[in-house]
This record gives C-alpha cells, structure tokens and sequence, in this order.
C-alpha cells in the first residue's frame, strides 16, 4: 500500500487499482471544527481535479478535489453521519471514498509523504 498527497491536502492511499481518498490531518487543522461532509454518488465518473466531495466547517466550505480519475466504488457513510470523524481522525476512518483507477499515469503528479510535508512546512 503507498500513499500519496496532493498539493490541494489529499491523501491517497492506493492498492492495486483502487484509490482511498481522504483530506490530511493539516487540511482538517486549517478547517476547524468539522460540520458537514458531502461525498460523490457511487458509480459517479470523476476526472482528476474535478470537485468530488464538500467539507464544511465552522469556517468554511471547501471542495475536495478527485487526485486521480476514476469510478466511485465505495463512499465512507460513517462520515457523512459523524463529520466530527475528519477532525479526530482524518488518516484513518474519516476517509471519504474508493475510486476506480482508470488512468494510473495521474499517479506521476502526487508527492509522497517527505515531499508534501516540505510543501505544508
């Protein structure tokens, strides 16, 4: 299993051809409070940099952007019930959907983690 990061504080850990994706623990630290989470409809195509799924806060809303493009397979309905779970454990059980990996060449555009972490500092 690898994981993998974006520039917009996406996590992606691939196996295989399934991605899980989820926000990092400095995107939901720039959030806040966690309030609401929206997720992509299971079967929806996404193209990699497509809005995906929303996270509101008491602060704001913010998208949260497909890293790669895919089918939805799964969706995380825990998170959608306990929003809270993105400010308590965003790496872990506040992931927010599964996605088929249609073109893996997107994979060459993320940072692994030593490198998103010199992009956060």
């Amino acid at each position: 299993m690898t994981t993998l990061y974006t520039s917009d504080h996406e996590w992606i850990r691939i196996e295989g051809d399934i991605a899980t994706i989820g926000v990092t623990d400095y995107a939901q630290s720039q959030l806040g409070d966690v309030v609401f989470v929206e997720l992509p409809k299971v079967g929806r195509t996404l193209k990699k940099a497509e809005a995906a799924a929303v996270v509101e806060s008491v602060k704001a809303a913010s998208d949260v952007y497909a890293p790669l493009s895919g089918e939805v397979l799964e969706i995380n309905d825990e998170v959608v019930a306990e929003p809270a779970l993105v400010n308590s454990d965003a790496a872990g059980k506040a992931w927010f959907f599964k996605l088929k990996i249609s073109n893996k060449s997107e994979l060459d555009g993320l940072m692994d983690e030593a490198a998103y972490q010199k992009h956060i500092a």
